[in-house]
């Protein structure tokens, strides 16, 4: 499955695994897992979830965080993705591109990040011969790698895609790169991360040895088996995050390249990546990931929140610099 249409989760059977809004909780360059104690680290990233969100983060994230942006008022983890930017095709300049709501999230939801925590597919999770752990306080992973630099390359990060969006429904086909013609309704950007653990190591060195990606195909597919080596199978997260380059689409002159880039530069999309920080409360996750045939709330194994009382959560601006606007240069980057 190539993409998946929400318009049919939300009429077909679906009862596998968590779908819930976080809305934004800063927009900064702060980077606690690539870059732990950097304030600025080296680009600009979107963050949603808990408020224990700093520079560095050691430990228990659940047990430090007093808020989040999640609609599971049990989630504490952390969210983030780069940012995306316009470049303007004339003067070079660079306008930060805002987030927008998913579709069918909960009301009130702001931009943010839409979160899924899958056991198997959307139409099954089959825990009696796959049960799913849940990740271990102070666990972390990065999907991705700004350093990518090759279509080839980018084709190997299963999961990593982007989609033209005609509507929030109606979202097209998975692509590699960067649409190379104006969206009707704005750059779709998702990102799958791998489910088999090597059982031992919170992290790794890069982030992402610890880990292991067994699945071949991009969309929402249940991972084959894991190997010796990551034994231990947890939940497939995926974040979908909506960009809103409709205000930019009069600027794009016809014929031209895109003209939208992260907030590392680069000149193509196949540097997207984001990071995972976990900071479930307790034991929440858990009990989500063990209730079977059910999908969306964890029907009621988990507490919920709205999203008025979500969106009163935040964070201090750490770094102190403009990051919106029209820049002369994407902050961190040379000119």
């Amino acid at each position: 499955m190539k993409s998946f249409p929400i318009a049919l989760a939300l009429i077909a059977p679906v009862q596998a695994g968590l779908r819930f809004g976080c809305s934004s909780l800063t927009i900064q360059r702060l980077d606690p897992v690539v870059e732990p104690g950097n304030a600025p680290s080296a680009h600009v990233h979107h963050i949603v979830g808990g408020n224990a969100f700093n520079a560095t983060m050691t430990g228990d994230v659940g047990a430090r965080a007093t808020c989040t942006t999640c609609e599971m008022s049990e989630d504490f983890s952390n969210y983030w993705t780069a940012v995306l930017y316009f470049k303007h095709p004339t003067n070079g300049s660079y306008h930060r591109v805002p987030v927008t709501n998913n579709a069918a999230l909960a009301p009130g939801t702001q931009g943010g990040i839409t979160v899924y925590y899958t056991p198997h597919d959307f139409t099954t999770d089959d825990l009696k011969n796959q049960p799913i752990t849940a990740f271990p306080p102070g666990f972390r992973m990065t999907v991705g790698s700004p350093s990518t630099g090759t279509l080839d390359e980018a084709k190997g990060h299963i999961g990593l895609r982007y989609n033209c969006l005609q509507t929030l429904i109606n979202r097209g086909a998975e692509m590699v790169d960067f649409p190379d013609k104006p969206c009707p309704a704005g750059i779709f950007a998702v990102h799958h991360f791998p489910a088999c653990w090597d059982g031992k190591n919170l992290d790794s060195p890069d982030h992402q040895s610890h880990m292991y990606n067994t699945i071949t195909r991009d969309g929402f597919t249940n991972a084959p088996p894991c190997p010796a080596s990551h034994p231990v199978r947890m939940p497939q997260v995926t974040y979908e995050t909506v960009w809103d380059t409709t205000k930019f689409n009069s600027m794009w002159p016809s014929g031209t390249p895109n003209p939208f880039v992260w907030s590392f530069e680069g000149s193509r999309g196949y540097g997207t990546h984001a990071d995972y920080m976990f900071g479930w409360k307790g034991d929440s996750l858990q009990r989500a990931m063990n209730k079977s045939e059910c999908f969306y709330d964890g029907c009621g194994s988990i507490t919920k929140q709205t999203m008025a009382n979500a969106n009163k959560c935040t964070v201090p601006d750490m770094v102190g610099e403009v990051t919106d606007g029209w820049l002369d240069k994407l902050p961190g980057m040379e000119m």
